[in-house]
């Protein structure tokens, strides 16, 4: 079994960033409920095959997914995800909670990227997200699982500073999370009410593009 050794480094917390390079604003993440389930859905029959072998381990059919989405149990898990202007979820990132080992808590961390917004470091905010909802939650270490040709998921764990074991073309990554603090706190409710205006902004827009639209025949007529 190889292993990489993690940094010394503190555990990741996003803050908020300018424009990144090309004009694109940052990613915004806000937490998903049972309303987004449909979303979540779109979202992921929208990965091509190779997609869904790197995110669930198998090349998994359409009512697998279906299943999954309907298992999700909100109350129990933290699910993330980020938005574009039509309100579509192109990035998202599930947070699973493992049964608790005396005061050792983990936590197990999946993402998935559509394709078309690949390279924008829409995974690594799903990713910091997750550490700091997991530090706010009493989570001692995020994991994850994934094959090891998964490129997204190494640099992730790479850049985190986590502990990676290889074995069998499979990988995972470790991250022991330093306590609460205030910090932390307050930073997941800025980066919550952040993401919660963005989206009631990208959905008034959306309406207004509707409406709009349904002016124009009418318009045209005239």
């Amino acid at each position: 079994m190889n292993m990489i050794t993690p940094r010394a480094a503190e555990p990741i917390v996003a803050h908020d960033r300018p424009l990144q390079p090309g004009g694109r604003a940052p990613a915004l993440v806000r937490e998903l409920t049972a309303i987004d389930r449909e979303r979540l859905l779109t979202h992921f029959l929208a990965l091509g095959e190779d997609d869904r072998l790197l995110r669930f381990g198998q090349v998994v059919p359409n009512h697998v997914i279906e299943n999954y989405v309907r298992a999700i149990d909100f109350t129990r898990d933290t699910v993330f995800g980020v938005f574009d202007s039509q309100l579509q979820l192109t990035g998202v990132g599930h947070l699973a909670y493992l049964p608790a080992e005396g005061d050792k808590r983990t936590a197990e961390f999946g993402v998935s990227v559509l394709e078309s917004v690949r390279g924008q470091g829409i995974g690594s905010k799903l990713f910091e997200r997750a550490a700091i909802r997991s530090r706010n939650t009493h989570v001692t270490t995020l994991y994850m699982h994934c094959l090891s040709r998964n490129s997204t998921m190494m640099h992730i764990a790479k850049k985190a500073g986590m502990k990676i074991e290889y074995a069998y073309g499979e990988a995972d990554a470790y991250l022991t999370l330093s306590p609460a603090d205030q910090t932390s706190i307050i930073a997941e409710m800025l980066q919550e009410q952040a993401a919660v205006f963005d989206y009631a902004l990208k959905r008034q827009a959306r309406q207004a593009s509707k409406l709009f639209e349904s002016f124009m025949p009418a318009a045209e007529a005239a």
